[in-house]
């Protein structure tokens, strides 16, 4: 089991360094550059741009920033936003929260509701709810996250009330009813298209254990057929979802991104968006960086899991 944690963990120092490596390169081949919104303020003389150059140093070539910045970030210091000079770590602790409180709802939605699909589809196939599972799969991978957030905010806050169109809370009212309520409609909308996912994912896993030996021995033992479904059926086929759940963290991520925009929620998505058009290069790092150890943290999880589950994925 340790050589396999290392293994893992080793694989996973590796991405993260290929991560920052492409991510710093690109981001500093962008036209215009960081400095590229001081250069609109027309206060600033070119004399003001060559001194903030030298401050930031972005007069030095790109591997010597790289490793600067690599060093830095190493030692704990994500650098300062280029817009109001706040420590990155800072600005990314204030939306973090958010993100997280989003992004757990929309996967605990997802999860259950696709898992309860999944199994029902997978028990009764061929039957009309199986086929209206399939298609609405289907049409829910098939139409972008927008699309079902600007009509959820038309149907269900303009036309009906039921719930607000935007922002985290109401001005006034931090209580935990009133976040709630403004959590309802961007953590469906963010869990729509993962319930499609999982429920296909388990259909096609419930009906690979069905199919098993020792899934007939049990039923020709006369074991009752829900503790067959139940104790057998269920706990074999939620294996592979235990992966599906860390390949699904990058997804999750890009949905919020999408999400928290159409709902102005102020978490990572939002705040990485409004830094790529003020160009604030530090922040931009920070932030995929942070979500590339996610990612890859869960999955780390999720092999971990897996493995103390299942010995052969450790013995292999």
């Amino acid at each position: 089991m340790a050589g396999f944690l290392l293994n893992r963990l080793w694989q996973s120092i590796i991405l993260l360094l290929i991560v920052s490596i492409i991510g710093f390169g690109v981001l500093n081949m962008i036209p215009g550059g960081p400095l590229s919104q001081f250069a609109l303020d027309a206060s600033m003389t070119q004399a003001d741009i060559d001194r903030l150059t030298r401050q930031l140093g972005l007069d030095q070539p790109l591997p010597l920033r790289y490793l600067d910045w690599a060093w830095q970030m190493l030692q704990g210091d994500w650098g300062r936003s280029y817009r109001d000079g706040t420590p990155v770590l800072q600005v990314i602790a204030r939306h973090l929260p958010a993100t997280l409180l989003l992004m757990g709802t929309s996967t605990a939605i997802s999860i259950a509701i696709g898992t309860w699909i999944g199994i029902r589809g997978a028990t009764h196939r061929y039957s009309g709810f199986d086929y209206v599972a399939t298609i609405g799969a289907m049409v829910a991978l098939s139409i972008p996250t927008f699309w079902f957030g600007l009509v959820g905010i038309y149907l269900f806050s303009l036309k009906l009330g039921w719930v607000p169109a935007g922002n985290m809370y109401t001005i006034g009212d931090q209580s935990w009813l009133n976040y709630l309520h403004h959590l309802v409609l961007p953590s469906l909308v963010l869990s729509l298209v993962h319930v499609a996912t999982w429920s296909r994912y388990m259909r096609s896993a419930t009906l690979d254990v069905i199919n098993q030996d020792f899934i007939k021995t049990a039923r020709a033992k006369g074991v009752p057929e829900r503790r067959v479904l139940m104790k057998h059926v269920v706990g074999n086929a939620l294996l592979p979802m235990i992966t599906l759940a860390g390949m699904q963290l990058p997804t999750i991520l890009g949905g919020a991104l999408v999400t928290e925009t159409v709902f102005t929620w102020p978490g990572m998505g939002r705040l990485f968006l409004d830094s790529l058009g003020y160009s604030d290069y530090p922040v931009i790092m920070g932030l995929l960086m942070l979500s590339a150890f996610l990612t890859l943290l869960g999955n780390l999880i999720a092999d971990i899991i897996v493995a103390t589950v299942d010995p052969r994925i450790r013995l292999s």
